[in-house]
């Protein structure tokens, strides 16, 4: 049935010249576009006026069924609502940054021997001192590697300090000082190191320069040379970091960004720079709606970036572009709002900024370039495949593996690849019941059984392929299965692939069997299709091992402790979080244990036996 048109003339009269907010909605009332305005009228008129629209236009403006809108006082505020009402409806013609995550900071815990850490999450800045936020963990632990070989305090868990007897690992290669040990360093030595990691980390290393290089001569006078040696060792390691982060002399903050799209592969890299160092990189890949304005995706990404993303990340006073706004004024009026400081959208840098700009711009370059690459490989993977199982396109394919320890814990897992590569937001995992001694063939029987053996399923979720880790029996299995489902299929069902691996289990090896055929096939070690067929089967059986670990861990942890009396989910938790596992746990005395909330010195004997048993 065709969808009735929009009728534009009639609702125009009722939008007003005013700044606000526009969504689209289509037939079946969701959200397809959200845009914001200085003048209401003025833009919602342009996408029905034919002389000036676009591809992306003329598609839009067809899946429209009707319009609503909100009025704000300025245009900076409809700019800010609009970020809340993308980020919540997700619209399918909005350009879209998936950044969700929360970013890191590094944590120094207020303690007596407070720990060096990577956190993620709130903030309470009166138990513990936050520093960042970092572009990405990644970031995050590159700097934590350098701090723990240039400033020896703990990064172990507190669970970990709590419980030692003598000096690990650190302490030996000297990347910790051993304060859970009595008598390996004082109190004041210690909290010395943690205040030069402080002030490091607050990018005053000149102070820490300045007060290392007066502690050296110090004790070159007092003729403790082995004392002065350390700290010299110390000094060269600071100064070596410093020239490997620093960029210039300027002391300034900002975000550099270049940003280049080729192909129909966008990437925005994002160098940040605090205080004239290097405070990381990143690059992001934003999802966009066939044939956008690259304006219109430039500056919808910086309102994501920085007025969509987790609260804790920090504006620059400077954003250098590669690319000029026609709008950048009402931009830098949103993100100085937000910074609570004035925002500067530099398009033309010169000097070093212009040196800076030319960095982030050559690394985006070279990921598109990267992204081209790969996803040439995979279309030709793609299309071997299609030319070996004689079929036009592949759009969904479908592997199942099963994983167990000893018969037991059985876990299947499916994964889900489209013609761009693994979906992973579809990798689902099965607890497989009711069967013992692990059989593999009963077990995939419950997982496609519980998959598929549906009345309908939707269209786009039919596999063109479903590939079973496993010989001619598994597949004959599956077989089985297919045949008694009660499924409508709305196109032919899927062709089933039974893949089982060569001899000693080699990869290239493996023999393919077809659902119409007894007979074993086999491809060449390096064809394309072999290699895309071996990258599902992988996926399959590692996400089915991850899970039966998991499974076996939880088991053998709930275990330990379920069968002691008196001890419930409540006080099993609290123990486990207390020392960090079951390992830490058995380690701990009966004073240790009596000191989680909840356990009595008479329960914390009997946790202690069982535990030793």
């Amino acid at each position: 049935m065709k969808q009735k048109s929009f009728d534009s003339v009639s609702f125009l009269k009722t939008v007003p010249h005013k700044p606000g907010i526009y969504q689209m909605f289509n037939d079946k009332n969701v959200i397809i576009y959200v845009g914001k305005a200085k003048d209401l009228n003025n833009r919602l008129k342009s996408y029905f006026n034919s002389s000036v629209k676009t591809l992306k236009t003329d598609l839009l403006v067809s899946h429209i069924d009707h319009v609503e809108f909100t009025l704000t006082n300025t245009e900076t505020e409809a700019l800010l609502l609009e970020q809340t009402y993308i980020k919540k409806y997700q619209p399918r013609y909005n350009v879209l940054l998936k950044d969700d995550k929360s970013y890191p900071f590094i944590k120094i815990s207020k303690e007596r021997h407070p720990q060096l850490s990577l956190y993620r999450g709130s903030i309470n800045r009166k138990q513990d001192e936050f520093f960042g936020p970092y572009p990405s963990s990644y970031a995050v632990k590159q700097i934590l590697a350098l701090m723990q070989k240039t400033f020896p305090i703990r990064q172990c868990t507190n669970a970990t300090y709590a419980n030692r007897s003598r000096p690990c690992l650190q302490y030996q290669i000297k990347r910790c000082l051993g304060p859970c040990v009595a008598g390996l360093v004082t109190d004041e030595e210690y909290n010395e190191q943690v205040n030069y990691v402080r002030l490091f980390l607050q990018n005053q290393s000149d102070q820490v320069v300045t007060k290392i290089t007066s502690d050296m001569l110090k004790a070159s006078e007092k003729l403790e040379f082995e004392k002065a040696a350390k700290l010299r060792n110390q000094l060269q390691a600071i100064n070596k970091i410093k020239e490997e982060q620093a960029i210039y002399n300027n002391n300034d903050n900002l975000d550099t960004i270049g940003f280049h799209y080729q192909s129909g592969i966008a990437c925005v890299y994002v160098l940040f720079i605090r205080n004239g160092q290097t405070f990381g990189h990143r690059a992001y890949y934003p999802k966009i709606p066939s044939n956008t304005e690259l304006e219109e995706v430039i500056e919808t990404f910086l309102g994501q970036f920085y007025l969509q993303g987790n609260a804790n990340r920090n504006i620059p006073k400077k954003i250098l572009l590669n690319y000029s706004l026609s709008d950048k004024k009402s931009l830098e009026d949103s993100l100085s709002l937000v910074a609570t400081h004035q925002v500067k959208i530099i398009d033309e840098p010169k000097g070093n900024n212009l040196k800076l700009l030319n960095i982030a711009i050559d690394n985006a370059q070279k990921e598109v370039k990267n992204k081209l690459l790969q996803s040439s490989t995979i279309k030709q993977r793609y299309t071997a495949l299609c030319e070996f199982l004689g079929i036009k396109q592949i759009t969904r394919m479908e592997c199942f593996d099963i994983s167990h320890f000893m018969g037991k814990n059985t876990v299947a897992s499916c994964v889900v690849f489209d013609d761009k590569g693994p979906v992973k937001s579809e990798f689902r995992r099965y607890n497989i019941t009711g069967i013992t001694g692990g059989d593999d063939y009963a077990a995939m029987e419950q997982v496609l059984t519980r998959r598929y053996d549906k009345k309908r399923l939707p269209e786009d979720k039919i596999p063109d392929i479903i590939f079973i880790d496993g010989g001619k029996g598994q597949l004959n299995q599956a077989l089985q299965v297919f045949n008694a489902l009660n499924v409508e299929w709305n196109k032919n069902h899927p062709i089933l692939i039974g893949v089982a691996k060569g001899s000693e289990r080699k990869e290239g090896l493996e023999t393919l069997f077809f659902e119409a055929h007894g007979k074993g096939y086999y491809l060449d070690s390096h064809s394309p299709a072999l290699l895309l067929i071996q990258q599902i089967r992988n996926a399959s059986h590692n996400h089915a091992i991850v899970g039966q670990r998991n499974k076996n861990a939880k088991q053998l942890t709930d275990s330990a402790l379920e069968h002691i009396e008196g001890i419930g989910a409540k006080r099993r938790q609290a123990l486990l979080k207390h020392f960090g596992g079951l390992r830490e746990l058995k380690s701990a005395t009966i004073d240790e244990i009596a000191q989680v909330q909840g356990i009595s010195k008479p329960l914390a004997e009997k946790i202690y036996n069982n535990l030793q048993q």
